[in-house]
């Protein structure tokens, strides 16, 4: 692994863990290094497209929970409204009387 890779690989998502397994396969002898570098940048690829993974969830999560509460307060708006049209036709009337 080259410097630029260690130095891809430390950005503020990334774990220190993981960095310093860089920078450990970054010491090896070339064979050593070699074999493990693509293998290495391919960890990090999968752990910053999982984190993007993640982030997309949450914010999706966040949006639905706001939309179900605006769902919520449509539904009980829309129960009060039933309920007070439903005592408004219940209610007996004036013009109901004059009949009798």
């Amino acid at each position: 692994m080259t410097d630029k890779s260690v130095t891809d690989a430390m950005t503020d998502d990334t774990p220190t863990e993981l960095v310093e397994l860089g920078r450990l396969i970054a010491a090896l002898p070339h064979p050593h290094f070699a074999a493990l570098d693509a293998k290495y940048q391919q960890v990090v690829e999968a752990f910053r497209r999982r984190r993007r993974i993640l982030a997309l969830v949450q914010e999706s999560l966040a949006q639905l929970r706001l939309d179900v509460k605006y769902l919520l307060f449509d539904l009980d708006a829309t129960r009060r409204e039933r309920d007070e049209l439903r005592a408004q036709l219940e209610e007996p009337r004036a013009d109901d009387f004059s009949a009798w």
